[in-house]
């Protein structure tokens, strides 16, 4: 039932003046002890913030390993994580000062370890992410984004080229798909490959790992097996989801249980390198923590001789980086245009550490 308007009394669901006055006066004296209590709430997670950045700092300063290389290895994940944090501005200026070739269609870098390509959960900064920001550091405020070419893994270091326009874009990565581009490798890997130099031609396909933490692989998935009865091989059905692979490998230095081997990628399948070394050869390359075991994640098993070069427990093999560098790349661009990139100062140390002595180029 409501009042009528013409009464002079009020609609039944208006508050009376004085209670409307109480109600501003309540909600008034709330908005203040909530925006004080908001203050100090702030000024306490300021506080704890404070606290944790001290007690994180200490925490380093109290794990700082005495070995030099576990003191480099723990700089270089400390350095790969400060990367994934830092200004879009600072990663692109970081990787100003790695460009080692310019002209007016390409910009070729020296990937740092540890930045991603492309983004994905949890990455706050990747390579694409600065690329127009890059390109303004390189030329001036006008210049058009660079694009990306090809692509590398997170983990390896290396000769990266990106293009100055969607056209040359587009004209390298056809070079790439039509394999026009040679592209040479250096990994260190455990043990000695059989032959010393060779092809591996094995397809390869991504899996399903079942363990206790299931998880997705890339492995072999060849066409031949040899057979239990007699030794022959025999052919087999050809698995539809897997592609096709084939890496070259030449051995350039043998040492202290390890190898520094030259491989040459024919094709470019998703983690084809370390898949072949690992599944096809049997020397898995160091650092390789997801491809040096099938069903299980675990840190890499090292040798006792190679522990003892690298002055490392096992127990910090975990920390070990990806000895993965791609070294140098021959692009047809109207002239021959041969780029090299040296090791990062990691896999240098590692190189000395271990003796695997070369001459270079």
């Amino acid at each position: 039932m409501a009042a009528a308007s013409g009464g002079g009394l009020r609609p039944w669901w208006r508050p009376a003046a004085g209670l409307a006055r109480a109600v501003r006066t309540v909600c008034g004296s709330g908005r203040a002890a909530a925006a004080a209590a908001a203050a100090a709430a702030a000024g306490t997670v300021q506080a704890e913030q404070l606290a944790e950045r001290l007690r994180e700092s200490k925490r380093e300063k109290r794990e700082i390993p005495k070995d030099p290389v576990q003191r480099r290895v723990q700089e270089l994940t400390r350095l790969s994580k400060q990367l994934q944090r830092v200004h879009p501005n600072v990663l692109a200026k970081v990787l100003k000062q790695e460009a080692v070739y310019q002209n007016e269609e390409i910009v070729v870098i020296n990937k740092p370890y540890g930045v991603p390509v492309h983004g994905g959960p949890g990455i706050k900064n990747c390579i694409t992410d600065v690329l127009p920001i890059l390109a303004k550091m390189l030329g001036n405020m006008k210049s058009e984004p660079l694009h990306l070419c090809h692509r590398l893994d997170k983990e390896t270091t290396g000769v990266m080229v990106l293009a100055r326009s969607k056209e040359a874009a587009e004209k390298i990565r056809l070079l790439f798909k039509t394999r026009q581009v040679e592209k040479i490798y250096w990994a260190i890997s455990l043990g000695d490959p059989d032959p010393t130099e060779g092809i591996v031609d094995i397809p390869i396909v991504e899996k399903e790992v079942q363990s206790h933490q299931s998880h997705y692989k890339m492995t072999l998935a060849p066409n031949y097996r040899l057979s239990p009865e007699d030794g022959k091989v025999v052919k087999i059905r050809k698995n539809r989801d897997a592609e096709s692979a084939v890496t070259r490998y030449r051995l350039l230095a043998s040492s202290s249980a390890c190898s520094l081997l030259e491989l040459q990628p024919i094709t470019g399948v998703k983690h084809q390198i370390r898949v072949h070394l690992a599944y096809g050869l049997g020397c898995p390359i160091l650092g390789d923590h997801k491809y040096s075991h099938w069903s299980k994640l675990a840190p890499q098993k090292l040798p006792e001789i190679t522990l003892k070069r690298l002055k490392l427990r096992q127990s910090k093999a975990r920390h070990l980086p990806l000895h993965l560098h791609a070294y140098r790349l021959s692009l047809p661009l109207g002239k021959q245009i041969d780029l090299v990139c040296k090791p990062p100062l990691f896999f240098q140390k590692t190189l000395k550490k271990l003796e695997l002595d070369i001459a270079e180029d």
